[in-house]
């Protein structure tokens, strides 16, 4: 009975789980914090998985793991392996500007002509989170910095390359010392780059260099090779997992990785309500969107993952609850006791800017009000609907490409709250399931380790594991149309 671990270092936490690589059977868990910001320095990562795998009785037992990071984050190192300047994590938006411009390059002035060569290039139209605008951003904006870099890679890839024990020269923790070459990716995570085609080369994927030189004014950077779902980039050092053997799978980004711990697969739809909102959707080919709505990633097991990404969700509910002085059942209540709609009252709710649309700079606005709707229960409602509303346009887009969408789970957070469930059947008109609450990104994480595992025990690429993920709560679909109605109305106005 073999152990895995799975790690999900998201932007607000690490967490670890290790489960029973037969089974899926979680034995025991432990989790630490992150700092606040959008820029971070890496070593906060390190020490809070150090302190979670702690608190989960630690990981000398473990036969295989893999991490789940935040996507589209800046790592830099130079040649010695230290952290060039703190990472620029995905809700970080300074390279707005950057993303802007990298367009109208690759469209010889014309933006509509870029935002659709970059869709088709890389899958997606660059915004800020992308990490190939925030290499741009690095390049104009601290070019000392940018003349050190001698490889970039993601959150998670630093982490697995820790985890092998490579790091910094002199440093006790990485005994294995800055090898860059050994730093490995997945295609998941690559995907979001804005310099990876998962597509390219037959379907094998490939970096493409002429856009990293075209953003950064360099192509001789390392990048982490991508290795394939069930192979394993490197051993875990036995100062940190494990006796020598324990493999270390690709790790995926935070979306993929909840992909493959939910066991999706095409025509299965995930609305994810966490830090940030995502609507993803597992297809056999990702989409071209020019329009920049759905972007066109990689899933870990070898299909497309279609997204569209908010930056405004579970913050807005704690917003809602911070103004009306309400813990989440006064805000379920609240929110419940007010009609579909709100009685016209509707939250655009860009408090952060957004992504989807692209409005970096945007800010929340409450409109449509009037006297009878001046009532906590109206603007406890109008939250929640703001929230979803966001999130079910990236979802008619899906539809609109053609992404087929047979069922549909609400996750994370913020989805086990009631009202957020009632709501979402209602603004999304299709059935609406409610897995088990849990950690769905480092579930997934160790879902590929025990493929990873069960690969190497088999010579070859093996089955993935047949592990279950119950639905504890299904909705029917209530369709309440005005409420998406009053949203388009307003929502372009901000």
């Amino acid at each position: 009975m073999p152990f895995v671990a799975g790690i999900d270092s998201s932007t607000q936490s690490c967490k670890i789980v290790i489960r029973d690589a037969d089974t899926g059977a979680l034995l025991r868990n432990g989790s630490a914090k992150h700092p606040d910001g959008t820029s971070v320095d890496p070593q906060f990562w390190w020490e809070a998985l150090t302190e979670a795998a702690s608190k989960a009785g630690g990981l000398a037992d473990v036969a295989a793991l893999s991490v789940g990071g935040q996507q589209h984050g800046m790592v830099c190192l130079d040649a010695d392996g230290n952290v060039v300047r703190d990472a620029l994590l995905w809700n970080d938006t300074r390279s707005a500007g950057a993303a802007t411009d990298l367009i109208e390059e690759l469209g010889n002035g014309d933006a509509t002509a870029g935002a659709q060569a970059w869709a088709d290039a890389v899958g997606s139209v660059l915004v800020a989170s992308l990490t190939i605008t925030k290499l741009r951003w690095l390049r104009d904006a601290e070019p000392e910095n940018a003349a050190r870099v001698a490889a970039v890679c993601l959150p998670h890839d630093w982490l697995s390359w820790r985890i092998a024990g490579y790091g910094p020269a002199g440093d006790p923790s990485a005994p294995k010392g800055p090898v860059l070459d050994a730093l490995f990716t997945d295609k998941s995570d690559a995907s979001g780059t804005g310099y990876y085609n998962a597509e390219g080369n037959d379907g094998a994927g490939e970096y493409r260099l002429d856009l990293l030189k075209l953003a950064f004014g360099r192509d001789d950077v390392v990048l982490p090779r991508v290795i394939a779902p069930t192979e394993s980039g490197a051993v875990a050092h036995p100062s940190i997992a494990g006796d020598g053997t324990c493999l270390i799978g690709p790790g995926a980004g935070d979306n993929a990785g909840a992909a493959i711990g939910l066991g999706m697969q095409p025509g299965d739809i995930a609305i994810s309500l966490g830090t940030s909102g995502v609507v993803s959707a597992v297809a056999p080919q990702r989409t071209q969107d020019g329009s920049g709505t759905i972007n066109g990633f990689a899933d870990a097991t070898g299909n497309a993952l279609m997204l569209a990404v908010t930056m405004n969700a579970a913050q807005v509910l704690d917003a809602a609850r911070a103004i009306l002085c309400a813990d989440f059942n006064q805000l379920k209540d609240l929110a419940l006791a007010a009609p579909a709609g709100c009685d016209g009252l509707v939250l655009v709710p860009y408090f952060n800017g957004e992504r989807t649309p692209n409005r970096p700079d945007a800010t929340g606005t409450l409109l449509g009000m009037r006297l009878v709707n001046q009532t906590q229960a109206h603007l406890a409602r109008a939250y929640i609907e703001g929230m979803l509303c966001g999130l079910a346009d990236g979802m008619d887009a899906l539809t609109t490409l053609g992404v087929p969408v047979a069922r549909a789970m609400l996750i994370g957070g913020a989805a086990q709250n009631p009202a957020v469930q009632q709501l979402a059947a209602q603004i999304f008109g299709v059935p609406i399931s409610i897995p088990e609450p849990g950690e769905y990104v480092a579930d997934g994480a160790a879902r590929q380790a025990a493929w990873v595992l069960a690969s190497s025990t088999a010579g070859g690429p093996a089955d993935q594991p047949a592990w279950s993920t119950d639905i504890v709560t299904e909705l029917p679909a209530d369709p309440q149309p005005i409420i998406r109605q009053q949203y388009a109305a307003v929502r372009d106005l901000v």
